[in-house]
């Protein structure tokens, strides 16, 4: 995945630029601009070799805004997508929890699913695609297989006994005698050509049936995917997904911050006991083929009386033990600390960021190498800069520099660093991240 010696297409760049511009992180071009985290992400991808074996893996990323907690859960997401595994992602929201009693667990599920992504669909929806892709190569192997031509019986006979294989192993779990009853559903609306049928198994897959009557009706299903047993069919999807064809599912959940913010503490309880759930079925083997990996701030992973070591059990099971601390963190642990990227890591990437900026806008670079370093130089040495400062900030500062000399040939760098706007820019920065937890993007 190293894309140093290649250049940056223009779409690309500009995405990335934008993106990094607006303090989010972009969806394409990270290979080349990933600097730093080499640890953390061979710790991640030793956990996607354990799920795609059959095992199961759950880990927790924590960082405060900015640290590059969300660029790092991103570029897992890309890696795993080329490994041949489908990858779900959602944010918590207020609307968006791991348990609700008015539907906020449901929402949750309901984004993953919609987030399905793969490597020939990364923008999420997948899942008419893999459905459809399953039949067709289990189609295709038939035909390998025996010799036996389209339209023969005999070959509709072998497809039908290879989907029976598949569902009959998905049976076997729980709420899995519907989940089987719904593929094979889809496996006849597919070969009649009735799209309406798949549509239905589809909206059901997707949690959209609000009514057991109503999918009884159009079914003749009657349970329908709720608050409470959603997390249930991510784990039958994960096996499905293997049997399909693919490596595994990756789930990806961000902004933990937002059970930490919920008033009411049985509420919290609930959500946190989910959690529990999720992570002691990864650890006991009761998963196959699911990873899950979800984001949090530090706070929202320490605070006792609100944050999930306020949950005891989870406390017991994901504090640091006595010999990891900052600069030697095991990363085996199921919590990941990010460190601070160092100065030295900022000044390659700000070169990276150079040198594509350069390239789209079709100028010679202007920032030389000692250029560079006085820019890392006033960022890391202004106030509060050693407990405040995060890439985010950097990276915004930096192609907001870049902008400037592009559109100014007359302005140096050493006059634009050594001015009094740039100075008063960098001090508000510092204050403006004073308060973490009311931060909207993250890099």
């Amino acid at each position: 995945m190293d894309e140093n010696n290649r250049k940056v297409p223009k779409r690309i760049a500009q995405t990335v630029l934008n993106s990094l511009k607006g303090g989010v992180v972009p969806r394409i071009g990270l290979p080349y601009i990933t600097v730093g985290r080499k640890n953390e992400i061979e710790a991640l991808l030793h956990d996607v070799d354990i799920v795609s074996e059959g095992g199961a893996a759950f880990r927790f990323i924590v960082g405060r805004y900015g640290s590059g907690k969300s660029f790092l859960l991103q570029t897992i997401r890309n890696y795993v997508m080329e490994r041949g595994f489908i990858v779900a992602d959602a944010d918590l929201s207020p609307e968006r929890r791991l348990h609700g009693t008015h539907g906020q667990g449901l929402a949750t599920y309901r984004e993953l699913i919609g987030n399905l992504s793969t490597k020939t669909k990364p923008e999420g929806g997948a899942l008419t695609l893999v459905l459809d892709r399953w039949i067709s190569t289990v189609q295709s192997q038939a035909v390998q297989e025996s010799g036996f031509v389209p339209g023969d019986l005999r070959l509709a006979s072998l497809v039908e006994q290879k989907i029976y294989a598949v569902t009959s192993s998905v049976s076997e779990l729980v709420h899995g005698f519907e989940f089987a009853r719904l593929l094979s559903t889809y496996y006849r609306a597919y070969v009649n050509g009735d799209d309406e049928t798949k549509a239905k198994v589809v909206r059901w897959f997707r949690g959209e049936y609000a009514l057991k009557r109503e999918a009884k009706e159009e079914l003749g299903i009657n349970i329908i995917i709720t608050d409470d047993d959603w997390y249930d069919y991510l784990k039958l999807f994960a096996v499905f997904f293997r049997l399909a064809g693919y490596a595994g599912l990756l789930i990806m959940i961000d902004e933990l911050v937002n059970v930490f913010k919920i008033p009411n503490a049985v509420t919290r309880q609930y959500n946190y006991e989910k959690m529990l759930t999720m992570y002691n079925d990864t650890l006991q083997g009761k998963a196959k083929y699911l990873g899950i990996i979800m984001g949090a701030t530090p706070q929202a992973l320490e605070d006792k009386r609100r944050g999930i070591y306020s949950y005891e059990a989870l406390r017991s099971r994901l504090a640091e033990g006595k010999f990891s601390k900052p600069g030697t963190r095991d990363l085996l642990a199921p919590v990941i600390r990010l460190e601070a990227l160092t100065a030295e890591e900022m000044l390659i990437l700000c070169e990276k960021l150079a040198s594509m900026h350069a390239d789209l806008y079709g100028y010679t670079g202007r920032t030389g190498t000692d250029d560079l370093a006085a820019f890392i130089k006033i960022e890391y040495e202004r106030i509060g800069a050693d407990g405040n400062i995060t890439p985010r900030e950097v990276i915004r500062d930096f192609i907001e520099l870049l902008d400037i000399l592009s559109q100014n040939p007359a302005l140096t760098v050493e006059k634009l660093l050594n001015s009094d706007s740039f100075s008063y820019a960098k001090s508000e920065a510092v204050s403006d991240n004073a308060d973490e937890n009311y931060a909207e993007f993250e890099i």
